[in-house]
């Protein structure tokens, strides 16, 4: 099973915080400063290069950057190992509903955990939130997609299919 970490800065509102619920319900540990987190684990990064295929299933943890995007310190992210950015996908929080590529942390994972192989699994943390099953209600057709790649460049290909 693949280990989930959050990066988390403090920057948003700890009560509607959706890695805190996570953290709270078991199904992540949250760290608050970069070198804490493993060196050998994917992050999720929107800058990456290389997009998030089924192919990187062999890493054995995921983190996802849940921080303001104006104060991060992307020298230290971008110098990372194994960064893979998420392919086209829609939000259904709350806040951005609706809207391309404005995913909650939450709903990256969830999207990574199901283009990797495990879709029970981000079923699970998304039904932590009110809203998290409707993720995977909007993005069904696009997930199944990814999740039948065999590598990036296929999944930027059919990316190509929902813009």
């Amino acid at each position: 099973m693949i280990s989930l970490y959050a990066y988390r800065d403090n920057t948003c509102d700890p009560r509607k915080c959706t890695v805190k619920k996570l953290e709270r319900a078991g199904f992540l540990k949250i760290f608050t400063r970069i070198p804490q987190i493993p060196r050998n684990t994917l992050i999720l990064d929107p800058t990456a290069e290389q997009a998030l295929s089924p192919s990187d299933r062999t890493f054995r943890s995921l983190t996802v950057l849940d921080c303001s995007w104006e104060v991060l310190d992307t020298g230290r992210i971008s110098a990372w190992p194994t960064r893979r950015a998420l392919p086209f996908l829609v939000a259904a929080n709350p806040v951005n509903f609706g809207r391309p590529c404005k995913l909650t942390s939450v709903e990256a994972l969830a999207a990574a955990l199901y283009i990797m192989g495990d879709p029970e699994r981000a079923q699970a943390i998304l039904a932590k939130l009110s809203w998290g099953i409707r993720f995977l209600e909007v993005n069904q057709e696009p997930l199944d997609c990814y999740a039948q790649a065999k590598d990036s460049t296929e999944v930027v290909k059919m990316q190509s299919l929902f813009l």
